[in-house]
């Protein structure tokens, strides 16, 4: 086995909970040292976007369908839209004389740690040449990094449809290594899957595609965003690149011109990082960091097996706005422990979390469906309460049903629709086991339901590579974005749950080893707010 594969199950093994301990993290919050929300670049040139209330249209779920919102062009109004509604900060929340934003894209502990650049040629208000710019969500504006080209623009992107321009992703894990110590690795993969997810629906709310341009190494990554000069515990570690066009050719990225992407190394690079803390604790996150960084290799990726499965949705377009709903998300601190949701609206929420060829928001990623839906269902009528299993790849269905191993039974629900590979594992009472594998958080069992998210874990791994590790809670944030979203339009709230008991959650299920690994929690039910805090706008003007 590669040694790089090696370490990512060894990093993984080691920073599970278990019932006799956590994974090594700080044993109190060092405040003084709590890190800078917000990354600048202090000697770059900000450019200030335009901050657009919601409006009512688009719909949130035409957003499902690529073909229902006609594309706008690329210019500072729109740029500013697409911001704005992904990565941008929703509220501020205070209390006595502590306040601290939220964003329009979720974390884990409100702690941020993606960073996003913008990589384009001219456009109309915002730039008269290409140019590489990092975007400050606390001023809702462009840092501009460099300039450069255009016949290096035209080198990187010829072939690809007119109007495409980029947007990376790079982490500081520093920021969850902060408060969570060796486990802030898996969080800040967490992010950029909502992040992604964040993108992916704005990116639809203009009427653009978008999609994941995995063939690029980390390094490549690094080089056009300005950022393979850091190190230190607040360098920011390369993610991915993602593509977006007004257009509607065919978004071929294996025209995207790699050879030209070196060149940006030698580009003169405006501002450096601010600094975020005064000092730093190392949780050895370089070592899973490296070994999951992407080679120079084309990602290989097999295809969907079922591209033509049909979808559940509403009858007709729920008035429900799709900004609007962007912008109120929130993650619920608790749950009421009353609030129930009808069995149709169950469906469409786990019917929305499926991979479907061309549709928002999993057409960003270029891989087939690699996770699974564990559910605890506690409150939804016309549903047993039990344990349930969503399949999101119908075939690994005999695969599943070989692992899965605790299964009473393998049985369709009432009423499911055809297309939903939902299963019922167990018919029981299942609040007192959701709650004790979260980590003993009653928000697991308060809810409607809560859920785990089991990956097919060491087979994709072996065969594309240890960076498909980073790849794995990429698809977990997606889906929990899509949860997120859905339980907004559905009246209800949802959160992300970070901390659970990893091979508890397996022997609940019966799992025996590592072909599958649970990624990542969520919960979705009726909200408790805390009256103690103040929510303020996030922008004064």
């Amino acid at each position: 086995m590669p040694e790089a594969v090696t370490k990512v199950f060894q990093y993984h093994q080691s920073t599970k909970h278990r019932f006799n301990g956590y994974a090594r993290g700080p044993g109190f919050l060092d405040w003084v040292n709590q890190p800078d929300p917000f990354r600048r670049y202090p000697g770059s040139k900000l450019i200030h976007l335009r901050k657009i209330p919601p409006s009512q249209e688009p719909l949130y779920d035409d957003a499902f369908g690529s073909a229902r919102i006609t594309a706008s062009p690329p210019n500072i109004q729109n740029i500013s839209q697409l911001f704005f509604d992904s990565l941008s900060l929703s509220a501020w929340k205070s209390i006595q004389k502590s306040s601290w934003a939220l964003r329009v894209n979720p974390s884990s502990g409100n702690l941020h740690p993606t960073e996003c650049y913008l990589i384009c040629s001219a456009l109309e208000g915002i730039c008269d040449e290409p140019m590489v710019a990092h975007y400050a969500p606390k001023e809702h504006g462009l840092e501009v990094r460099t300039n450069f080209s255009a016949e290096l623009w035209s080198e990187v992107t010829a072939g690809l449809p007119s109007g495409t321009f980029f947007l990376a992703l790079t982490s500081i894990h520093w920021r969850e290594a902060w408060k969570y110590g060796e486990r802030a690795f898996r969080y800040c993969q967490h992010d950029v899957g909502h992040a992604l997810g964040a993108i992916r629906f704005a990116a639809a709310g203009l009427g653009w595609r978008a999609r994941l341009l995995d063939d690029l190494s980390s390094d490549e990554i690094a080089a056009l965003t300005g950022t393979f000069g850091q190190d230190g515990a607040e360098a920011e570690e390369a993610d991915c690149l993602i593509a977006l066009t007004p257009s509607d050719e065919d978004l071929d990225l294996s025209k995207f011109k790699t050879e030209a992407v070196s060149k940006f190394r030698l580009l003169h690079w405006y501002g450096q990082p601010n600094q975020l803390s005064h000092s730093h604790v190392d949780w050895n996150l370089k070592g899973i960091a490296e070994a999951t960084n992407k080679p120079e290799t084309a990602a290989q990726y097999e295809l969907f097996d079922d591209p033509s499965r049909p979808g559940f949705s509403p009858s007709s377009s729920r008035k429900v706005s799709l900004r609007q709903i962007i912008r109120q998300r929130r993650s619920a601190v608790s749950m009421d422990g009353v609030t129930s949701i009808p069995r149709k609206a169950f469906y469409l929420m786990l019917s929305r979390a499926l991979h479907r060829s061309g549709q928002p928001p999993f057409d960003v990623l270029p891989w087939k469906p690699h996770i699974h839906l564990a559910i605890f269902v506690h409150r939804v009528d016309g549903l047993a309460p039990g344990l349930y299993f969503l399949v999101r790849d119908l075939a690994k269905l005999s695969s599943l049903q070989e692992a899965v191993t605790q299964a009473d039974e393998w049985v369709k629900p009432d009423n499911c629709p055809e297309e939903l590979g939902l299963f019922r594992l167990f018919e029981t009472d299942t609040r007192n086991a959701s709650k004790q594998i979260s980590c003993t958080q009653d928000i697991a069992s308060d809810g409607c339901f809560s859920l785990g998210m089991i990956a097919e874990y060491e087979d994709p791994i072996e065969r594309y590579g240890p960076w498909f590790y980073r790849r794995l809670f990429w698809e977990s944030g997606l889906i929990g974005q899509i949860l997120y979203l859905e339980a907004e339009a559905a009246g209800i709230r949802s959160t992300g749950i970070g901390c659970y008991f990893d091979d508890a959650m397996h022997d609940v299920l019966g799992l025996k080893d590592r072909k599958y690994q649970d990624l990542y929690h969520f919960t979705v039910g009726g909200p408790l707010d805390d009256k103690r805090l103040t929510t303020l706008p996030a922008y004064q003007d």
